[in-house]
């Protein structure tokens, strides 16, 4: 049997020509249509988790805690830091509003249940417990945090 097959490769589009025995031919085809499966179940999971979802949210500090804030912020862990980006994070800041103690935080997002799943990781968990003498905190020692809902957007 002879197959004719295009295929990308490296942004490419390839063609081959192969010429297989019919004893091969059923393991060729299962082979193939198993490639294109994972290809497509692949092109779902990547369409699901492409869109990026901007959040913003607000904290509060304790007063005369701004400075703590920040130092500790500058020396943030770097397994934390790992773990943020693990999980899909990006482009988060944290802005003071110096006159009142509160703070903005805006990030984007690429993994939802990544970002839903952070507050059962330890590491989580370790980081607000180190921050919770310098902000409001809940009972678990995440910080009190506000969503904010967005009202404009200019791309």
């Amino acid at each position: 049997m002879i197959f004719f097959v295009t295929f990308l490769h490296q942004g490419k589009k390839v063609n081959r020509v192969k010429t297989i025995s019919n004893k091969q031919s059923a393991y060729f085809i299962k082979q193939v249509v198993k490639k294109l499966l994972h290809m497509e179940e692949n092109t779902k999971t990547n369409q699901q988790t492409s869109e990026i979802h901007r959040i913003a949210f607000k904290m509060k500090l304790y007063e005369g805690q701004e400075d703590e804030y920040k130092k500790r912020h500058d020396e943030l862990w770097p397994e934390l830091k790992q773990l943020l980006e693990t999980s899909g994070i990006s482009d988060y800041s944290i802005f003071l509003d110096e006159p009142t103690g509160s703070l903005f935080g805006v990030l984007k997002a690429a993994n939802m249940q990544a970002l839903d799943d952070l507050p059962d990781n330890p590491l989580m968990q370790k980081w607000w417990a180190h921050m919770k003498d310098i902000m409001e905190s809940n009972d678990d020692n995440s910080p009190v945090s506000i969503p904010l809902t967005e009202v404009f957007y200019l791309p």
